[in-house]
């Protein structure tokens, strides 16, 4: 009688598991192992030609991922052009004039598709060249789970819809639009450090040089030569994320926090006497304990929501359906 309710106890955890486990456990970083077992040297090659001739790219390409993920999941609908059929996500509030690395994308995937035509999606394009661009840059290298699919289309609503942080966003709200993609405070404190590397435009932190408080003011001095606090005049000028390292992966962005040098108010907000200081003070101190929580929360984003199996497609062009 034991045996038989033990049977039926396994039975009905896999007939469980089968109709009710999360699509993100069927990836696995040996996904392309038999099918294309040069696709991280392909990637690789061209990330690494692309940094070499702007060493900013890497950042642009990490922010691809991230805010690809965060919208209906890690599906490559970012890399969508406008349809007669749908509004993509390219000109969206938070991606217009914002993210970029698009013509970079397109030669990875036009390489990828020379070696194996048809087998590699750009989604799982975009994870591979986000890690590679951190290791390029010298910080950790992990495992990249893929087997992601492509999405058929993309919202321009949808990444309109808040759910992608602004540089304007308090503690709270940036925790909260974390916890709703499964990311806990420490992974959002984790990922943040990913501005250790890249720019910003004058328009998202104007408002913090010129009207904050909690920010150094002779940090804040020299950001003002190159953002004027008229809005509309020089919007578009660059400022480093990190001003000690910009093109360097490395625990420094979370030292320029204690010393109040955060360039966007959603950056100082992770060390202004809230529950995200503690963190802070620990990265700042430990770049291992950093890489090591860095690689877990990437990881962890790199499965919100992906499309498997049979859903969506293998695209042979990133900016369109096939």
């Amino acid at each position: 009688m034991a045996s038989s309710s033990i049977f039926m106890v396994t039975l009905l955890a896999i007939v469980l598991l089968v109709f009710t486990g999360s699509s993100h456990a069927q990836l696995s970083n040996k996904f392309y192992s038999k099918s294309c077992p040069k696709v991280f040297s392909t990637v690789k090659s061209q990330v690494q030609i692309a940094i070499s001739k702007e060493r900013r790219m890497g950042a642009s390409l990490v922010r691809l991922h991230f805010h690809d993920c965060f919208v209906n999941g890690c599906d490559g609908s970012i890399l969508l052009d406008d349809t007669s059929s749908f509004r993509g996500e390219k000109t969206a509030g938070p991606n217009n004039n914002s993210v970029r690395g698009f013509n970079v994308v397109d030669q990875i995937k036009s390489k990828v598709e020379q070696v194996c035509p048809g087998v590699v999606s750009c989604a799982d394009i975009l994870a591979i060249a986000a890690r590679d661009s951190v290791v390029i840059l010298g910080g950790p290298n992990w495992d990249v789970k893929l087997g992601r699919r492509d999405s058929k289309s993309a919202s321009f609503s949808d990444a309109n819809s808040g759910v992608i942080p602004p540089p304007t966003a308090s503690l709270s709200q940036l925790t909260n639009r974390f916890n709703n993609k499964g990311l806990s405070q420490k992974d959002m404190v984790a990922l943040s450090g990913a501005h250790t590397i890249g720019k910003a435009r004058c328009t998202v932190f104007r408002n913090r040089i010129y009207n904050e408080n909690n920010i150094d003011r002779s940090f804040a001095n020299t950001r003002q030569k190159t953002c004027p606090r008229t809005a509309g005049s020089g919007d578009n000028n660059l400022a480093p994320l990190d001003v000690q390292t910009q093109n360097n992966f490395d625990n420094d962005y979370f030292k320029n926090l204690i010393n109040k040098k955060g360039l966007l108010h959603s950056d100082q907000v992770l060390h202004n006497g809230g529950s995200a200081d503690s963190l802070v003070e620990k990265y700042s101190k430990d770049a291992e304990s950093f890489n090591s929580d860095f690689v877990t929360a990437m990881i962890k984003m790199g499965d919100i929501e992906p499309l498997t199996g049979s859903k969506g497609e293998i695209r042979k062009n990133c900016a369109r359906v096939n």
